[in-house]
């Protein structure tokens, strides 16, 4: 009891990095100083060395040039499916239609995956692009513009002799991913490096100004029309929980207890949970585990929920917009960071309590107008495609660039 009383004071001061220090450190101890902990960090520690932004920062080439041009990201390795990479794909892709030549490389401070294997990873689900894929070793082919595209990318794409322009595809405030601590302010540092921003909604491009003093700009969230459209346009006896417990900004904890209170008084409509297998987690209400789905599932998915719970703390999810396509109303927590970003109507905002969740998906479910009010919430963002945002996005980086 004494241990457990130990375990959970430690996990309520440093959280699970905390427990699993502690146990690394008794491992040590009880099978030999030859189980030494190694200090990794998601960039290359020689990548963080070299940055000496500042005490002797760098300035980049802001010389107008006449297009078209050529761009090179540094991107980590993309896996099947993942949200991050496939936006990072079609924004890529804008820039090749309108005239620019791109090139990708591949970073990562640990496993290195064949660019074999990277090919498979993208090709289902990704916009296919002419770039040309290679890891990054050393300098880089020269290029009008650098893009880094997360914080663990921004420390090679500064330590580049290229004086090349430097830019910033921002999707998300990467320091809330940790714990006040070493990556959290490693990660934070990137936006002092003198790149310029282009963030996914206006809430990040407002935090970086106000806060970093960084020069960016946004392009609005926009939704695949063609993929996610209303299809069932009967009543509908089912939730959808966005349920990703490996990403504590996802807010998976305070969702269980949403629903507990909302299954309490709502026994008869089904729960399905996707995002992660979640079927080791002790959970105290019947749910339906889809585990980590195909995209191409998600619209027939979605289409059998009336509403949807997506908790998110750091930048809005690309989920809600989705949803609403399908004719699900999405209950989100306030905030900024959300309402910021997506300001439809039809999504509910409410407390990050479990009360005011479990309330507003039982309103949801419940409406006697369900089934039209589903319809309206679809027409709201019939004409919010993803072009829109596109040609924003090109307009930017083309002015950036011409000056």
């Amino acid at each position: 009891m004494k241990k457990l009383n130990t375990a959970l004071t430690l996990y309520k001061i440093d959280g699970i990095a905390g427990i699993t220090r502690v146990f690394k450190e008794k491992a040590k101890k009880r099978f030999g100083k030859s189980q030494k902990i190694k200090v990794v960090f998601l960039v290359d520690k020689v990548d963080v060395m070299n940055c000496d932004f500042d005490i002797a920062p760098k300035t980049f080439d802001t010389t107008p040039k006449k297009g078209p041009y050529v761009f090179n990201w540094i991107v980590h390795p993309p896996g099947r499916g993942s949200g991050g990479h496939q936006n990072l794909f079609r924004f890529m892709k804008y820039l090749e239609k309108a005239g620019h030549k791109c090139r990708i490389y591949l970073y990562s401070a640990h496993s290195k995956p064949t660019i074999e294997r990277i090919r498979e990873n993208i090709s289902v689900g990704y916009d296919q692009l002419d770039a040309s894929i290679e890891w990054l070793d050393g300098e880089m082919e020269p290029a009008d513009g650098i893009f880094a595209t997360g914080w663990e990318t921004a420390y090679p794409a500064y330590n580049q002799k290229s004086n090349a322009r430097r830019f910033y595809f921002v999707q998300d405030f990467e320091p809330y991913f940790y714990t006040v601590g070493s990556e959290h302010k490693l990660a934070e540092n990137t936006y002092n490096f003198g790149f310029t921003g282009i963030t996914a909604g206006r809430w990040l491009t407002t935090k970086l100004r106000e806060e970093y003093s960084m020069k960016c700009d946004f392009y609005d969230f926009g939704v695949d029309n063609s993929a996610y459209k209303m299809t069932n346009f009967a009543k509908r006896k089912r939730i959808f929980f966005y349920a990703r417990p490996v990403t504590p900004r996802r807010g998976f904890e305070l969702g269980l207890l949403a629903l507990e209170k909302f299954h309490s008084k709502n026994p008869d409509v089904e729960i399905v949970m996707a995002g992660w297998d979640v079927s080791n987690y002790e959970i105290d209400f019947p749910y339906t585990d889809l585990g980590v789905s195909d995209v191409a599932d998600l619209p027939e998915i979605y289409n059998s929920c009336a509403a949807a719970l997506v908790l998110s703390f750091s930048n809005l999810s690309l989920l809600p917009l989705e949803l609403l396509s399908c004719g699900v109303i999405p209950v989100l927590n306030k905030g900024s960071n959300n309402e910021m970003v997506a300001d439809n109507v039809y999504i509910k905002y409410c407390e990050s309590a479990p009360g005011s969740l479990a309330k507003a998906l039982d309103e949801a479910v419940n409406r006697p107008d369900q089934v039209e009010y589903a319809k309206k919430a679809s027409e709201s963002v019939s004409a919010q495609g993803w072009e829109e945002s596109g040609k924003r996005f090109v307009s930017i980086i083309e002015g950036e660039m011409s000056g």
